[in-house]
């Protein structure tokens, strides 16, 4: 059986599957990392968003294959319950989740532009987040979240 030598949140992690188009979420779920969540299945929601060599993608739509030789970030390896990464700070501090469904989807994506883009603008949040879906609504506070996390609003 294929076997996929993946960097997963700082540690390699050894995969074994038959099929090489197995989607990354499925395997990270697989792993007992299920901050990454399942939502469509089609790359439209962002709930499975993770990062690949610092980028943000839809873990349901890169496949274990592609996934070789990336650097995986995913929510459980941004930071710690006594290190939290910065944006995950900001979103307790504005307190952002309802449901919960969305925010690792979006914490992943906010942290992907401020990586990118330190001082983002209200329009680079929005744009950036554009494909994270959030049916309870709290848009307004995930754009709060992300201009604290970036030190231009408390």
């Amino acid at each position: 059986m294929p076997r996929y030598d993946l960097r997963v949140n700082g540690s390699v992690q050894r995969v074994e599957s038959s099929d090489a188009d197995k989607p990354l979420l499925y395997v990270l779920r697989g792993l007992g990392l299920t901050a990454t969540k399942f939502g469509c299945g089609l790359g439209q929601c962002g709930a499975c968003t993770v990062l690949a060599d610092g980028a943000a993608v839809q873990s349901c739509q890169m496949t274990v294959a592609d996934a070789q030789g990336r650097t995986i970030t995913t929510l459980e390896g941004l930071g710690s319950a006594s290190k939290p990464h910065p944006i995950q700070t900001a979103f307790i501090e504005q307190q952002v989740p309802q449901c919960g469904y969305c925010t690792s989807g979006m914490i992943m994506s906010a942290a992907a532009l401020l990586s990118k883009k330190q001082k983002p603008s209200e329009d680079d949040i929005r744009s950036a987040l554009e494909v994270n879906l959030c049916r309870c609504g709290t848009h307004s506070r995930v754009v709060h979240a992300v201009m604290a996390a970036s030190g231009q609003r408390g």
